[in-house]
Order: C-alpha cells, then structure tokens, then sequence
C-alpha cells in the first residue's frame, strides 16, 4: 500500500511530578523505584478540608496497553508473541500490572482521570487533582499553554522489579503506493525529516528529533524537564504490536478497565482479553 516511508519522530514516557505537592509533603526527591512511588502516592493523597473527598490524590493512572507494556516487560511479560498475537494473559503480565490495580483498589491514592471528571492525565495534572502522572513529551507544551502557574519537573519511570522501563512511540510519515503526485510527496517528506524540516517541528516541544544532528542543536538531553524523557529512549518498550493492534488494544483495555474496577479478578481479565483479541485475529487472517 506504501511507497515510502521515513522517521518523523518520537515520543517516550517521564514521570511528570507537583513540585508545590512534593514540597508541601516535604518531600525531597521524585520516586526511584515503584515502591517509592507507591509510598509517595499515599503521602500525596490529601483531603484538604476534611469532606471525605480526596481533593489530590498521588498518582494519576492511564489504564491502557499503550501506556502500560513496560509493565508487562518488566516481568518478564509480553504483549504479543512473534507471530503477533495476544500474549499478555499471562502470569508475568499480571505480576507487572499488578502495581497498577493493587493501589488503585486497596489504597485508594491512584486515580484514573474520569473518577475526577478529567479527561487525560495530563489535564487531571494540571488540575491539581493528581500530584504525580507519566505522560509523555507532549504534555510539557501542553501544561505550560494550559496551567502556566503550575510548578512541575520531570523524572525517569521509576523502576518496577529492579528493571528501567518506558514506553517509546515512533512515528513515520508515508506515502500512498497510487499516489499521483510522488515526486512532489516525496519531496515534502524528504524536507520534514530533514535538518531543517525536522528542527522546526520538533522545536514545538511535542516530540523528539530522530535525526542526532538536531537532537544535539536543541540539547533535548540537557533541558531539565525532557532529558528523562531522552533517557528513557536506551532502555523503553516499543509500542508495536502487530498487524491487528486494534484487536490487540481494545480487548485489553475492555478487561483490564474492569480489573481496575473490581468487576473481575486481573489475571481472568488478562486472559479474556487474550482470548477475545486472538479470536478476532483469526478471524481476520480467515477472511
């Protein structure tokens, strides 16, 4: 179907951090490690006037595949096998996600953005309702336009079973195999994922350069609130899952919501999740 394709950009996972929050808590340093984080989530969650309603809870979740594979990995898990399909209803998986269900259910200072009437972690954030989210470089533009007041700073995922971890998602611009006009897509592709093409897109702050002669222009790995997020590239889970990722997605964050929500124990949601996603796969290659 694809003629061409070239590197656009890139984007990782940082642990995004209320500088305010962490102070009022006296709180030193951002979490390391998820047990740190856990411990820090319960420290951070504060009803301010007593109401029985948490005003900012700890730590705001994404509960999506997306978001989450590192989690899957760091056990030892995967989220689909070499022949892409469904693999994450296995133990591993559900050691890793664990870390995300067990504190959202039994702690109660994890909070997903609609139990607080936000509509992204990013927003919920900004809003003061979470003092601690992972969201990716897009969210730093994001805040600054958006809660200019807001004090922030960023930190490497903190490490889950002694394993680095991130996601990283990469981005390609393409052209169409019956395009007309090739010569001239081809020439527009070919000056955004160039020198200057590529610098004055990334410059945005919504992504980051692939090309290392721009990288090193706009010294992403030495500006304190995206050098995690420039880190995290040497060691982060990609997100590729197959020819069928729309299987592999929404099957899993159908079940895995429900886990969160206490409707069903997490390993049986995992592997109802790989079931319905591997089902519908055949079904595909079938027809």
């Amino acid at each position: 179907m694809f003629a061409k394709r070239q590197s656009k950009d890139y984007s990782t996972l940082a642990l995004f951090y209320n500088q305010q929050a962490f102070t009022d808590a006296g709180i030193q340093q951002p979490p390391s490690t998820w047990d740190e984080l856990i411990t820090l989530a319960k420290q951070l969650t504060i009803d301010r006037n007593q109401d029985g309603r948490i005003d900012q809870y700890g730590f705001g979740v994404m509960a999506e595949l997306p978001r989450l594979g590192y989690m899957i990995r760091a056990y030892g898990g995967e989220m689909v096998d070499a022949n892409g399909y469904a693999a994450y209803g296995s133990e591993a998986a559900a050691q890793g996600l664990a870390q995300i269900v067990n504190p959202y259910q039994s702690q109660g200072s994890f909070v997903q953005p609609a139990d607080v009437g936000s509509s992204s972690g990013s927003e919920q954030f900004g809003q003061g309702k979470a003092a601690m989210v992972i969201e990716g470089n897009w969210a730093i533009p994001f805040l600054q336009d958006t809660f200019p007041d807001l004090a922030f700073a960023t930190a490497e995922v903190p490490t889950l079973n002694q394993q680095p971890g991130t996601m990283v998602y990469t981005v390609a611009y393409v052209m169409n195999r019956q395009s007309q006009h090739k010569a001239e897509a081809w020439q527009l592709i070919a000056y955004l994922t160039g020198k200057q093409g590529m610098k004055s897109w990334t410059s945005s702050g919504f992504a980051l350069p692939t090309r290392r002669s721009v990288a090193a222009q706009l010294q992403y790995d030495r500006d304190p609130l995206r050098s995690a997020l420039v880190a995290g590239v040497n060691y982060a889970t990609p997100w590729q899952i197959g020819s069928y990722p729309s299987a592999v997605m929404n099957s899993f964050n159908n079940q895995f919501l429900s886990a969160m929500l206490g409707q069903q124990p997490l390993r049986q949601a995992l592997e109802q999740a790989q079931q319905e996603a591997n089902a519908q796969i055949r079904a595909a290659e079938a027809s």
